[in-house]
């Protein structure tokens, strides 16, 4: 006979040992997700690639992603534990024999039955299965445990909420950069452990060829610092932190380079040059900043700008920070974007300068200034980003509780969002100055290693786009 799971009212409760009869069984149902996984990965440290890795487990006996074996052992504690005998048991020994895999999807059944009591130290041996929905056996073996002698009736403990943050908005985008040529990057002033780090980790992927440009002297003491080979790299040596802006600069506008990565430096220095009016690398439109946020409680990457670069944007300067944004979207593979242009309300409001802006960028879009993407506004956060709150509101919008780029009023609003979002909610945030003739990767001390390495990806992404575009333009002209 099979024990209920726990009583009607929520409570979770015992049977002792004089209460158990020889046949007696309880069960557990699970479905593997590929939650179930990694968080048997976190908890265990097995980052077997057996388990996580679908590309190696394509190549393996198997040809698929399995569970751990001790992920169906887990669920035969779980009965034990919860239903039979319940709380109060204490484990004394357990042997398994793992029959077959479980893959994603399968529904394994989880079963003890009472073999064999033993009174005088209250001991029960217990069979223990695991079947899948096909009746197979995937797990056999037996338990031996101490039954508890005392009734326990407790309210069912509720589990946490858990969110993994799998990071694989980034390993897609640096799966699609690892699939393209390098691309030739010049790195300004790489002259610390972190910058010259990051430099080496990107490379190794194969995703660029640094050109390091600074105090050599510096440059090697750096590598030497972190035990890294840089004689493949191109050095070009420069005196001071301002020449190597200006040299860096130089290669992208020429194209030698194409793109441009900022080392250890102050970010206005490199930007002087990148600005300059003859030799930097401004292309007519407004450069801007993007974060690009894999935020774990989102279904997919969310693009914020600009928060640092344009501190207080009049409304033509947004204009081309929300095309900058729209043309990076593209090249990220979103067709078309739903651009939110956020206030702190998503009324009009003529004493608030964001919400008329919002409304006149909205009209722009209607009158084709603006291009390749869906724009609405205004709209307060919680009104871009969560259906059910734009429903609370009566927003009938194609945009709001769905967007792929938020505009924000300034660079603070937007500075502490990107941030909040990346302390508070676990996001990653990679990013990259766009509108400019090459892209332009900011690097942070914050920054973690995928982080920068994402940075970089994206960039990778955008410049092979423009030589894409380039070659087809002059192939274009030659047939013309």
């Amino acid at each position: 006979m099979d024990i209920l799971p726990a009583t009607a009212d929520g409570m979770i409760e015992n049977r002792v040992f004089d209460e158990i009869v020889i046949g007696e069984t309880a069960s557990v149902v699970r479905t593997l997700t590929q939650q179930d996984i990694d968080l048997f990965a976190v908890v265990s440290g097995d980052v077997n690639p057996a388990h996580l890795d679908p590309a190696y487990a394509a190549t393996d006996m198997f040809h698929h992603v399995i569970a751990h074996g001790m992920w169906g052992g887990a669920l035969i504690s779980a009965v034990l534990g919860t239903r039979l005998p319940g709380p109060g048991t204490i484990y004394l020994s357990q042997d398994l024999q793992f029959r077959a895999p479980v893959a994603l999807g399968d529904v394994i059944t989880a079963k003890v039955t009472v073999r064999e009591k033993q009174p005088e130290k209250h001991h029960l041996v217990l069979d223990c299965s695991c079947t899948n929905q096909d009746g197979h056996a995937v797990i056999t073996g037996t338990a031996v445990v101490v039954a508890p002698s005392e009734k326990i009736c407790r309210p069912r403990v509720e589990l946490p909420d858990v969110r993994l943050n799998r990071h694989q908005r980034f390993r897609d985008l640096m799966l699609r950069a690892a699939g393209l040529p390098p691309v030739a990057m010049a790195v300004a002033h790489p002259c610390d452990a972190l910058s010259l780090g990051a430099v080496v980790d990107v490379a190794r992927l194969g995703l660029v060829v640094p050109i390091l440009v600074g105090p050599r002297a510096k440059i090697i003491a750096a590598a030497l610092a972190i035990g890294v080979d840089i004689s493949d790299y191109r050095l070009i040596d420069t005196p001071h932190s301002h020449a190597s802006a200006q040299v860096a600069v130089a290669l992208a506008h020429s194209g030698e380079a194409g793109m441009l990565m900022k080392g250890s430096l102050h970010t206005d220095e490199l930007m002087h040059e990148v600005v300059a009016t003859t030799t930097g690398l401004r292309v007519g439109r407004r450069l801007s900043h993007v974060f690009i946020m894999d935020v774990p409680s989102y279904p997919k990457p969310l693009l914020i700008t600009d928060a640092a670069i344009n501190i207080a944007p009049t409304l033509e300067e947004k204009r081309d920070i929300v095309q900058n944004a729209i043309a990076l979207a593209h090249v990220m593979g979103v067709e078309q974007p739903l651009v939110a242009i956020l206030a702190a309300v998503e009324t009009i409001n003529p004493l608030m300068q964001s919400t008329l802006d919002a409304a006149a960028l909205c009209k722009m879009a209607d009158r084709g200034q603006i291009t390749g993407g869906l724009l609405d506004g205004p709209l307060a956060f919680d009104n871009a980003v969560s259906p059910a709150a734009a429903r609370e509101k009566g927003i009938v919008s194609k945009v709001a509780g769905q967007a792929d780029i938020l505009l924000v009023p300034d660079l603070e609003s937007g500075n502490m969002l990107a941030k909040q979002l990346s302390f508070l909610a676990g996001a990653d945030a990679a990013g990259v100055v766009v509108g400019a003739k090459v892209p332009i990767v900011l690097t942070s001390r914050a920054d973690s290693a995928r982080t920068r390495i994402a940075s970089c990806a994206i960039a990778v992404l955008m410049a092979q786009a423009a030589q894409a575009a380039q070659a087809a333009q002059a192939a274009k002209g030659v047939t013309a």
